[in-house]
């Protein structure tokens, strides 16, 4: 069966690179892991700074350890004071993030808490380099809301000391609390900027 779901979502990539492209982005398909990191490091040239903002994807395939460890200027927001780390990021080379969910003809779409990722996507680095799981790929603009806010948000949240109603039901309550991840959310629905952004298709789940 695995190979079948492999089969289909190399297929769909296809369709979603179209997509990327019909909106002035670039796609690229990768069958795993070993192969997305060495598409992003293709993308992203030796003595580029680099920015991130809490990728889990990245770190999944080993692109957070290959910069960490390259010869490269990288932000990491881990080891920096929020505000420190916002700015200095606008000024990268390049910005590396996901998506929360993305449609199959190329509409990216993000939530955020502090905008530290939604802010450099629209506007910000000269490149944005995104590591898109086969996962998070849904049929229409709606199904991408909703994957957004009822499943990666309420997992994001348990990630954080914080208290939302969806930590606790797993679901999106549409809250107003103070400690919401839901304070923003981005749609790219096309990138002006030709070259700007990059959506690397991932054919393994990743992130969440």
């Amino acid at each position: 069966m695995d190979q079948f779901i492999k089969e289909r979502n190399e297929k769909l990539a296809q369709v979603v690179i179209k997509g990327l492209k019909s909106r002035n982005m670039t796609g690229y398909y990768a069958k795993d892991r070993k192969e997305a990191l060495k598409v992003a490091l293709e993308l992203i040239p030796e003595g580029s700074s680099v920015a991130m903002g809490g990728c889990m994807s990245a770190q999944e395939i080993g692109l957070t350890d290959a910069l960490n460890n390259g010869h490269y200027t990288f932000y990491d927001r881990a080891f920096m004071a929020t505000r420190e780390g916002l700015l200095q990021a606008y000024g990268a080379d390049v910005f590396v993030s996901s998506v929360n969910a993305m449609t199959d003809d190329g509409i990216l779409v993000n939530i955020d808490g502090n905008a530290n990722r939604v802010s450099f996507i629209a506007q910000g680095p000269e490149k944005v380099v995104f590591i898109v799981g086969m996962n998070k790929v849904t049929s229409d603009l709606d199904q991408a809301m909703k994957r957004a806010r009822n499943i990666a948000a309420p997992i994001n949240a348990g990630r954080f000391d914080i208290t939302t109603p969806c930590k606790k039901t797993g679901r999106c309550m549409d809250c107003k609390s103070i400690d919401t991840v839901c304070c923003q959310f981005l749609i790219t629905r096309f990138s002006r900027h030709k070259d700007r952004i990059h959506v690397i298709l991932v054919n393994e789940n990743l992130g969440f």
